[in-house]
């Protein structure tokens, strides 16, 4: 079947309109990730890093749409484990969620408790090489999660790669602002830090057969970034209106 003809039904566009919706809000907790990491690099490479991650990303998601077999034999149980079976799929999502809870406990700390240089200096930033490597571990479970998605919700190759590119094509557009914003305001930093910490959680409950809506999580999230921007909004207008401190009296 041509694409013509595949998206002369109303179907195939329903299809596509969904999954890309689904795959952009899944394509969240990558924004974040990278966002945060890429913000540990110097201003002027910022923007490259995010660039180079969510290439990374569509690399991974179109890799793996490539060999659907492959990605279908994951689900196969290789061990058993309390008469639970462990498949490939299920390492994976296991080993990604443990590494985004202990990288995003890792930058709590850092961010809340962690002493750096004495006299206010900045900490030393990071190397755009181990910052892409830490991105691409990730790429690779996020996208494990979202090709799978993918796979379960559409029957036709040729619109799960549309909607793969429409997601990163979005993500590419409000990545970098995303990140700006997201440096720019701490509060908000270490929200979508523990955010990650969220969706590790899930990644490893998914990994031991516990299977949860998302849909919660991302809701909850939606509800706690709201109120923490109502505060932020509170907090500008209280110090725009807040009265200057009385001159000192005389004698």
């Amino acid at each position: 079947m041509t694409l013509i003809e595949l998206f002369s039904t109303p179907e195939a566009w329903i299809s596509l309109a969904t999954l890309a919706s689904l795959e952009i809000v899944l394509g969240i907790d990558n924004i974040v990730f990278i966002s945060i990491l890429a913000g540990k690099l110097p201003v002027e490479q910022r923007k490259l890093a995010t660039q180079l991650g969510l290439g990374l990303a569509l690399i991974s998601r179109l890799a793996l749409l490539a060999s659907l077999s492959w990605v279908m034999s994951l689900s196969t149980p290789l061990f058993s484990v309390f008469d639970h079976g462990i498949s490939g799929r299920d390492l994976i999502l296991i080993g990604g969620g443990l590494f985004l809870m202990a990288k995003a406990t890792f930058e709590i700390y850092d961010k809340v408790e962690a002493q750096h240089e004495a006299g206010g200096a900045a900490a030393a930033k990071a190397a755009l090489v181990p910052v892409l490597i830490q991105i691409m571990i990730l790429d690779i479970v996020f996208s494990l999660d979202s090709v799978i998605t993918a796979i379960g919700m559409v029957d036709h190759l040729a619109i799960m790669v549309i909607a793969v590119l429409l997601a990163i094509i979005v993500m590419l557009v409000f990545a970098v602002p995303i990140g700006r914003f997201v440096e720019k305001h701490p509060s908000i930093k270490i929200l979508a830090l523990s955010f990650l910490v969220m969706i590790g959680m899930l990644l490893l409950a998914e990994g031991t057969g516990q299977h949860f809506n998302k849909g919660y999580v991302y809701f909850a999230m939606a509800f706690s970034l709201v109120i923490e921007l109502l505060n932020m909004r509170y907090r500008r207008k209280h110090r725009l209106i807040a009265p200057s401190d009385p001159p000192p009296a005389t004698a």
